[in-house]
C-alpha cells in the first residue's frame, strides 16, 4: 500500500509556486573537496544518509487546493547524483569553466516528476573534485538545508526518529495572522531572530499569561506600524541592476575574509560582523555601478534579508521557516566609515520590528491562492527590490565529506519575480565567502563585482589599524 500523501505547508506551496522564467526557486551550492571522489563513493553516502530524510524520496503532486508530497515509488538514486564532466573553452581557467556550468545548472529546472533534488559531481577539477548541489526551496530554507548536509559529512549526526517519519505540519503562525490582532498574536510577532523562533512554539502551544496592558498597546501599535510601512515603502533607486530579467544566469565567487580579522575591525569600529559585511556590499555594488557609468551617489538599493524564525535545534523538520526583512543598502555613500555606520543605524533600526514574521504571514497567506493571484501579492517585493541578500553561519571548522577535506563551500540564493541579484555571506572554517549570483540582463559579469568586496574590506581594516589599541 502507498504511504499517505504528506500536505505540503502553506508557505512552501509558495516557494513552490515561485518558479517563473526569469527565476527558479531553486538553492545551488558548491562543495570544494580534496582528494577526489567518485560519483559511486558520493552515491553510496547519499543513499546512507540523505535518504533518512523522507522528503528527498518524495516527489510533488499538485491539485486544485495546493500541493502534497508523495513517496515517488519509482525512486532511483541515479537519477539524482549524476556525474558532470566540465567543458572548459580553449585557454579558460577550470574554475571559470566551474562558474559557467553552475550559473547553467541554476537556470536549468528540476525534473517535476522526481523528488526536487540533484546533486552532480565532478570528479576531476585541478586535483580536486566538485559536488554541485541544486535542492528547490519548498523543501527546505537555508538553515534547515545547512544542518540536512552537515548530516551527510563524516561524523555527521542522523535525524531524529521523528524525521523520518514527518507529521504533519501546523500553518499556526499562518492561522494567527489571518485572525484579528489579539494579545496572543501581539506577544509573538513582536520577536525577531532567535527570540522570534522561541515565539513560534510559544503560538503553537501558548501558556503564559498576557502582557500587561500597556505593552500590548505599546507592541499593537508597532505591529500596526510595520504593516503600514510594509504595505507603502517606495520603490528603490532605478540602477542598472533593476530591470527585467532573461533567466540566463551567472554565479561568482572569490577569495574568502579572514573571519577574525572581519571580527577585530567591527571590534575597534564598534560594529557587528554583519555591520561590516553588508557595509562591503553596498560599497562593492557602489563601486561597481560607477565603473559602469551608473552615478551612484544619492542611491540606495533595498535588499531583502531573510530572518530565522525557527529554534535551530529544529533544523532537521526541513520546511521553510524564515521571514524577510527589507534593509536598504546606502549604495551611493561613498565613505567607507559613513556607510558602515548608516548600515549600523539601519540594522538598528530593524531590530525589534515585526516585519519577518509579517513577511511570512502574508507567504503563508500567498500559498492559499491561485498562482496568478500568489504573483501579484508577490510582485510587492519584487517591485520594490533590487538584490536578495543571505547571510548563513557554516561550521567553525572544516569538514570532511567520504574521507575528502571539505576546502570550500558556497551557496546561491534563488530570486523572485524580476528581481535579478543574489548575493550570499556564508562564514565557514574561519573564513568569510562572498557568493554573487546575477541575471544577464542585469550584470553579465558578476566577478566585477565579488572582486571589490575585499578592498572595501581592506578600507575599513586599515581605518581600523590607525585607532590607538588597547593595552
Amino acid at each position: 500500500m502507498s504511504p499517505t500523501p504528506e500536505r505540503m505547508s502553506r508557505v512552501d506551496t509558495a516557494w513552490l509556486r515561485m518558479d517563473c522564467d526569469a527565476n527558479l526557486m531553486m538553492i545551488v551550492g558548491i562543495w570544494l573537496l580534496r582528494p577526489r571522489l567518485t560519483v559511486e563513493q558520493v552515491s553510496a553516502r547519499v543513499q546512507e544518509r540523505l535518504l533518512q530524510y523522507t522528503r528527498f524520496r518524495q516527489k510533488v503532486v499538485h491539485d486544485t487546493m495546493g500541493a502534497s508530497w508523495v513517496e515517488d515509488e519509482d525512486f532511483d538514486i541515479s537519477r539524482h547524483v549524476v556525474k558532470e564532466v566540465l567543458k572548459p573553452r580553449r585557454g579558460q581557467p577550470a574554475e571559470e569553466a566551474l562558474k559557467q556550468r553552475v550559473g547553467e545548472l541554476a537556470a536549468e529546472p528540476l525534473d517535476p516528476d522526481r523528488p526536487l533534488w540533484q546533486f552532480r559531481v565532478v570528479e576531476e577539477m585541478d586535483g580536486q573534485s566538485v559536488l554541485i548541489a541544486r535542492i528547490h526551496h519548498c523543501i527546505a530554507d537555508g538553515i534547515a538545508l545547512m544542518s540536512v548536509l552537515f548530516s551527510i559529512t563524516d561524523g555527521g549526526k542522523a535525524p531524529p526518529e521523528k524525521a523520518q517519519r514527518p507529521e504533519a505540519e501546523h500553518d499556526f503562525l499562518s492561522d494567527a495572522l489571518l485572525k484579528p490582532l489579539t494579545d496572543l498574536m501581539v506577544k509573538a510577532i513582536g520577536m525577531t531572530g532567535t527570540a522570534a523562533a522561541k515565539s513560534m512554539e510559544t503560538l503553537a502551544r501558548p501558556a503564559a499569561p498576557a502582557q500587561a496592558s500597556a505593552d500590548v498597546l505599546r507592541m499593537g501599535y508597532q505591529a500596526l506600524s510595520d504593516v503600514t510601512a510594509f504595505a507603502m515603502m517606495p520603490d528603490d533607486s532605478r540602477t542598472s541592476l533593476k530591470g527585467k530579467p532573461n533567466g540566463r544566469k551567472h554565479v561568482a565567487w572569490g577569495e574568502p575574509l579572514p573571519l577574525d580579522a572581519v571580527k577585530a575591525a567591527g571590534k575597534a569600529l564598534g560594529c557587528s560582523i554583519n555591520d561590516v559585511l553588508l557595509s562591503c556590499a553596498a560599497g562593492a555594488i557602489g563601486s561597481y555601478l560607477q565603473a559602469q557609468g551608473d552615478d551612484p551617489a544619492g542611491k540606495e538599493i533595498r535588499a531583502m534579508v531573510p530572518v530565522n524564525l525557527r529554534p535551530l535545534e529544529k533544523a532537521y523538520q526541513l520546511g521553510n521557516r524564515f521571514g524577510l526583512v527589507p534593509l536598504v543598502l546606502p549604495v551611493g555613500i561613498a565613505n567607507p566609515i559613513e556607510r558602515l555606520y548608516e548600515v549600523r543605524k539601519r540594522m538598528s533600526e530593524l531590530k525589534g520590528s515585526y516585519q519577518p514574521l509579517l513577511a511570512f504571514g502574508l507567504l503563508s497567506l500567498a500559498g492559499l491562492f491561485i498562482k496568478p493571484v500568489q504573483n501579484a501579492m508577490l510582485n510587492l517585493f519584487a517591485k520594490k527590490t533590487t538584490a536578495v541578500m543571505t547571510n548563513v553561519p557554516g561550521p567553525s571548522n572544516a569538514l570532511k565529506f567520504c574521507g575528502a577535506s571539505v576546502e570550500r563551500l558556497m551557496f546561491w540564493v534563488p530570486q523572485s519575480g524580476d528581481v535579478g541579484i543574489g548575493v550570499s555571506i556564508l562564514t565557514y572554517a574561519g573564513n568569510v565567502q562572498f557568493g554573487l549570483i546575477t541575471d544577464d540582463a542585469l550584470c553579465p559579469h558578476p566577478q566585477l563585482i565579488i572582486d571589490r568586496f575585499q578592498p572595501e574590506f581592506n578600507k575599513l581594516l586599515v581605518l581600523a589599524l590607525m585607532l590607538p589599541w588597547e593595552a
